[in-house]
């Protein structure tokens, strides 16, 4: 038993990663994990360890986002939570390593969906052993990664060169949001921004709309701290941004780009606005 602990404990770490990715929530997978582990426990014979856990562990995260869409279906797990200041450690960690963006495209994907990306495109898995998790075929479950991938990866109709200015720029405001440096937000934004903003997005009484880069600019000063769980994605096909604490999706921002320099930008909250948009993360 002793040599069987420390052979899991040598896995512990890349089956905590692989659950994490599954399941993007820290406490969800150390579950997934510590499951794992109790049926490796009173398991006999096994071979290949390493193989056996990853099978597992696959399997304990398919059967949690069954579970969870399932509970979808409750109007009250639609509603928008708030977004707080800080996240446990654990899950600050978790959207750190994996990325806030990915966590969000990936809480998109169809369990088996997931668990087949995951699985071939993030942990090199092959298809003869994803396909028994998903009791699909090697080819089904080839299918179902593809599939994914084309959903995460998105394409956007921007030349690349105009792809890569617009993540430099994005970047940028970001960065000098998250330091509340108004000098640089003022370099960022263009003299005539224009930024608009859902009810939801904004304190009672202020403003839905705000012209000009240095009210534009003293605002995001105020709320600079939402900037540190924002990354830049794809947004119908267009660089952007999602404000997503925990992975969890909770703010959208469209933005328009000219030279180097925003133009404007849209804050979308709302939960129907944010659920028609078509987000994708190619820098994962």
């Amino acid at each position: 038993m002793d040599e069987l602990a420390e052979r899991f404990e040598a896995e512990r770490g890349r089956l905590r990663g692989l659950a994490g990715r599954m399941l993007g929530s820290a406490a969800e997978a150390d579950d997934a994990v510590q499951e794992a582990w109790l049926r490796l426990s009173r398991a006999d014979g096994v071979d290949n360890v390493a193989a056996w856990l990853t099978t597992v562990v696959a399997r304990v995260c398919l059967d949690v986002l069954r579970s969870r869409k399932a509970r979808r279906e409750d109007p009250a797990d639609l509603l928008p939570e708030p977004i707080a200041d800080a996240d446990p450690a654990g899950e600050v960690e978790l959207a750190d390593s994996v990325g806030r963006a990915l966590l969000v495209v990936l809480d998109a994907l169809g369990p088996a969906e997931r668990v087949a990306f995951v699985l071939h495109d993030l942990f090199a898995v092959p298809f003869d052993r994803i396909a028994p998790v998903l009791d699909r075929t090697p080819v089904a479950a080839k299918k179902l990664a593809s599939r994914a991938r084309q959903r995460v990866r998105g394409t956007s109709p921007l030349p690349d060169a105009d792809l890569t200015r617009h993540r430099r720029v994005v970047d940028a405001f970001l960065a000098a949001a998250r330091g509340g440096d108004l000098d640089e937000l003022l370099t960022v934004l263009a003299p005539d921004v224009i930024r608009r903003a859902d009810a939801a997005a904004l304190p009672v009484g202020a403003a839905l709309e705000v012209r000009g880069a240095r009210a534009v600019a003293e605002e995001t000063q105020v709320f600079g701290k939402r900037a540190h769980f924002a990354e830049p994605a794809l947004i119908n096909g267009a660089v952007g941004v999602v404000v997503a604490p925990r992975g969890r999706l909770r703010l959208a921002l469209v933005v328009a780009i000219e030279g180097e320099q925003v133009a404007g930008y849209d804050v979308i909250a709302d939960p129907a606005r944010l659920a028609a948009l078509r987000i994708t993360c190619p820098w994962s």
